[in-house]
């Protein structure tokens, strides 16, 4: 297993986007499921590198395992990584962004023990995490059911669109008791012969994230992998456990600002080299280009879109920050700290998917005359703007903008 210090990651996570940006373009555009992609994310490490930092204390494991050897990153650290790999491919990002969120679901939802051993065990095996951990309040309903059996359960059903089901070495789930209709979060391993996954073809944008349905056909589950029951009611949920598609939700804002930033970093170098009057005495100095660009309009458009994506980044920031603040208090959180970190998460989800799909929008405009030397030669900028849509066509802005005013105005969690 390949394990990183807190002071290489960012190193590798920038090769990383550096060798994904070579052939994002292609790769979107033959829309393979990412096998090949995932052996990349391997060898950098960042199926453990994305997990949370190992715990310490009484609930660490006390089976001679080294917890300080594992991996993990903190939320913010990992809140970057995805935002930088998004940058260079959203789709990729997209996909570690569900597996750092469900790489948590053992610390919101299983007992602290339980938790600390399974997570030592994800990270050793380099697990990448696949899934759903939409709580029950928040779902219109489930098709998997879990039904008790002499020595454990057995889980029926289909999910009709789950993410990295293509890739994944577990998938985690809300599914409901036959017996008493509790719901509870549970973890399978895909390769189980009655585990059948359906990749999502011929997809608008995000092709590569590995998403696609699963279903299950009587497959066993043993009672340590049910991680714990997820109370429907809101009033005996705890706070702490809340968060679980508070992580999902902000890890996903990152995915789409920073395929915003790569957009704009893209559309900025395109423009940049566009053919320009020569300066005087070019011919004679040999210079093959002339001066920075200097339409009042080319600046004026770059400017707003540059704003638009720093006031972004700014609400993520301040999200990002009360997250990893809730993270960090665990079981101790309160109910009002978690309504305001929800607060937050959904002013970045709103602030950030107007910016995406202006900017995405917007670079096409910008770039559109841009001459190129041939048909393999185009930049391929539409992928940013079929990720933007993607990204946010299961979030409607207004509906969290409505959240948020009832929130702030009525002071509703």
């Amino acid at each position: 297993m390949t394990t990183l210090s807190s002071s290489a990651s960012p190193r590798v996570v920038r090769e990383l986007a550096d060798d994904l940006a070579v052939d994002a373009d292609l790769r979107d555009r033959a829309g393979k499921p990412p096998f090949d992609e995932v052996s990349r994310l391997r060898e950098a490490g960042l199926p453990a590198l994305l997990t949370p930092c190992p715990q310490d204390g009484p609930d660490a494991p006390q089976d001679g395992s080294d917890a300080a050897d594992a991996s993990g990153s903190d939320w913010r650290t990992a809140c970057t990584a995805v935002r930088d790999i998004a940058a260079a491919d959203s789709s990729i990002a997209e996909l570690l962004a569900h597996h750092h969120a469900l790489s948590w679901s053992p610390r919101l939802f299983a007992a602290p023990k339980s938790a600390a051993a399974l997570e030592l065990r994800a990270v050793h095996e380099q697990w990448l995490w696949g899934g759903d951990i939409e709580l029950p309040d928040a779902q219109t309903g489930t098709d998997l059911a879990l039904t008790p059996t002499a020595d454990g359960y057995v889980l029926h059903g289909r999910r009709p669109l789950t993410a990295g089901v293509a890739v994944a070495d577990r998938l985690v789930h809300l599914a409901r008791r036959t017996d008493n209709g509790e719901w509870v979060a549970v973890h399978v391993n895909p390769a189980h012969p009655g585990v059948s996954t359906e990749p999502a073809h011929d997809l608008l944008g995000q092709r590569l994230s590995g998403a696609g349905a699963v279903s299950y056909d009587d497959v066993p589950i043993a009672a340590h992998q049910v991680l714990g029951a997820v109370p429907v009611d809101e009033h005996e949920i705890s706070p702490f456990t809340a968060l679980a598609p508070l992580t999902r939700r902000l890890l996903l804002v990152h995915v789409g600002l920073g395929n915003a930033e790569g957009a704009l970093s893209e559309a900025r170098d395109i423009s940049r080299a566009l053919p320009r009057p020569a300066l005087v005495g070019a011919l004679d100095t040999g210079a093959d280009c002339g001066p920075p660009p200097t339409d009042p309009y080319l600046l004026l458009a770059y400017g707003e879109l540059a704003t638009a994506a720093h006031t972004a980044a700014a609400v993520v920031e301040r999200a990002t920050e009360a997250l990893a603040h809730g993270l960090e208090t665990g079981p101790a959180l309160g109910a009002d700290e978690r309504a305001e970190i929800a607060f937050l998460v959904g002013a970045a989800e709103a602030v950030t998917a107007k910016a995406a799909l202006h900017i995405t929008t917007r670079i096409l405009e910008l770039t559109a005359d841009t001459p190129s030397p041939s048909p393999s030669a185009d930049p391929g900028l539409d992928r940013f703007w079929r990720n933007a849509r993607a990204l946010t066509a299961h979030s409607s802005a207004e509906h969290r903008l409505r959240d948020i005013g009832e929130h702030y105005l009525n002071g509703l969690h």
